[in-house]
């Protein structure tokens, strides 16, 4: 199994929606190209900030479909299939046309709270069953459940097709002790846009970002500033984002970013239930930042 990888910044896509509440592929359309041309170094499709888990299984298979023509090989594409039901996640997995796909990114299994030996067994069942490397994706705060750096440590260490993690766990002592102690070739990949600098920092990898749907270019250049040791002017991007960075979430994802990505002409300002729009003050708010950026 070739080895793909994943330093750098990816984007999280998002779903644009029309007034309808249909896909609007044409501004899909719009933000690839914005994305690509922009620096970015692979997209991660039908993620969390894609709002997935409203798609039905035939715009998921378009969504998968037009992306995948649309982007052309010019950059990797990460496929996000995961769920709380092992079995119905490898039965996708392989009923997937995963043809023009680098990578699996996997959540740890949501509302079921596993143990951490239900969550090796998830794990270790659908890196069996994967044609593709698999990306472990540690979100506590939607999941419910922590999966520890020791057992991601030991899916890495018994499994090769698992080759890294997206932690946003928030706990930098636990992604500290996993960059620590991985074999040289697991990736860590920070999940959360405001401690990606100081992730960067201890060794990960990279980030699959949701600000970078905005603003592919400039955080972008501070991952790779990042990467390449030059901290000093890579903090400076850091702090002109924080407060951008808190405004985002406040609302909850991707209502955040699609205001963002709205108030630049990009998209319309569309969710589908039970996700909302942000809020008028919030929405206020980030327009006034947008002008310091």
């Amino acid at each position: 199994m070739a080895h793909i990888n994943l330093k750098g910044m990816g984007v999280a896509l998002i779903t644009p929606f029309k007034t309808d509440k249909s896909v609007d592929y044409d501004a899909l359309a719009r933000l690839l190209e914005y994305q690509i041309k922009n620096g970015v170094d692979y997209l991660v499709v039908l993620g969390t900030t894609a709002e997935t888990a409203t798609l039905t299984a035939q715009e998921k298979k378009d969504l998968r479909g037009f992306i995948a023509e649309r982007v052309n090989g010019r950059v990797p594409l990460v496929i996000g299939i995961g769920g709380n039901n092992t079995m119905s996640v490898i039965e996708e997995i392989k009923t997937t046309d995963l043809s023009r796909f680098s990578a699996i990114l996997s959540v740890v299994p949501y509302y079921n709270k596993p143990s951490q030996e239900g969550i090796y067994q998830h794990y270790s069942a659908i890196a069996s069953a994967s044609p593709l490397p698999v990306i472990l994706y540690n979100v506590p705060g939607r999941t419910g459940v922590n999966m520890t750096a020791e057992t991601t440590l030991r899916l890495a260490r018994d499994h090769e097709n698992i080759i890294g993690v997206k932690e946003a766990s928030g706990n930098i002592s636990q992604m500290d002790e996993i960059i620590k102690n991985k074999k040289p070739d697991f990736m860590v990949i920070s999940g959360d846009d405001g401690i990606t600098f100081p992730l960067l920092t201890l060794g990960a990898v990279g980030v699959i970002s949701v600000i970078g749907n905005a603003f592919p270019r400039e955080f972008s250049r501070m991952v790779r500033l990042a990467l390449n040791g030059d901290f000093a002017n890579a903090l400076l991007i850091h702090h002109r984002f924080t407060e951008l960075f808190s405004l985002l979430f406040v609302d909850g994802n991707p209502a955040g970013v699609k205001c963002l990505l709205h108030e630049m002409g990009y998209i319309e300002n569309e969710l589908r239930l039970p996700l909302v729009p942000t809020r008028i003050t919030t929405y206020e708010k980030i327009r006034r930042v947008l002008t310091t950026i």
